[in-house]
């Protein structure tokens, strides 16, 4: 279910991430690429679907990234975006404030909060991507890392990292300034589970404004990227069906077809339905 809002009343250090439209990739939405668990995971992942194609080589030291690991990235998206609103310069280099990203993602600011920063630039850095999938009208054509070079500065009194650099891959890059990007749920950030946060993302990519979406359980098991026997998958989703506290959607399993339904509850006019038309429109 839905963990408990660690900061109902954001600091004044980030009073504008309140406005701020969430803004995730459309690429790394559609296609496994991180892991559903906090478990170091070492196993190479290939994936082929409707003729993309994708591997996954995690770090031999450091493991997968997995999903929790994307929420640097969508928050780096998420501050590219707000700059392109003001007219502001972009560049793949972000420096943002540990802290920042903490409360901004519903983090505890306890020490193993600052500590998860430092593990997770290590897993994100150290993945090599081979794909053919299309960001901004291009396609990589040779192995690629998650982030590029990256920097924690750390305060000297209780040793805990102030600031973060970090270079963005030109694949995000380009997905960035091509509004090649959805806008999630502020609640994206209190899903507690691997598979509730990929499963939302998947609703959110493939249901976007549509009434509903159907998916067979076989085929949602292959996009999701989950390491689970199909049969323990086939429960939790069960389960999450069950419970429905999933943002923006509401879910219905069907047993005897072995599929679900997906229904989109947003509100029309919505800030998220509003950012998204301002993407559509920008790229014509």
């Amino acid at each position: 279910m839905l963990q408990k809002n660690r900061h109902p009343n954001l600091d004044f250090f980030v009073a504008d991430f309140s406005y701020w439209a969430i803004k995730d990739d459309m690429a790394s939405m559609e296609h496994p690429m991180f892991s559903l668990s906090k478990k170091k995971d070492f196993v190479t992942r290939r994936y082929a679907h409707n003729g993309a194609s994708i591997v996954i080589e995690p770090s031999h030291e450091y493991g997968m990234p997995t999903i929790w690991d994307k929420d640097i990235l969508i928050f780096c998206c998420s501050q590219l975006v707000e700059g392109m609103k003001h007219g502001r310069d972009l560049k793949r280099e972000i420096v943002f404030g540990a802290y920042d990203f903490l409360v901004s993602t519903n983090r505890s600011t306890g020490r193993n909060g600052y500590d998860a920063i430092v593990g997770a630039l290590q897993r994100l850095g150290g993945v090599r991507i081979t794909t053919n999938i299309e960001t901004g009208g291009e396609i990589e054509d040779r192995g690629f890392t998650l982030i590029g070079e990256w920097e924690a500065s750390f305060e000297e009194y209780n040793d805990r990292i102030r600031h973060v650099m970090i270079e963005l891959p030109r694949w995000l890059y380009r997905a960035v300034t091509s509004r090649e990007l959805l806008t999630l749920h502020r609640d994206y950030f209190r899903l507690g589970k691997g598979i509730d946060r990929r499963l939302y993302e998947l609703c959110r990519k493939h249901c976007g404004h549509q009434p509903k979406w159907e998916i067979s359980i076989d085929t949602l098991h292959k996009k999701s990227g989950a390491r689970d026997a199909i049969r323990n998958f086939r429960l939790a989703v069960k389960n999450l069906a069950t419970m429905n506290y999933l943002p923006e959607y509401r879910l219905r399993f069907h047993p005897k077809e072995d599929k679900l339904t997906v229904y989109s509850t947003g509100p029309k006019g919505s800030l998220r339905e509003i950012n998204d038309k301002l993407n559509e429109s920008a790229k014509k």
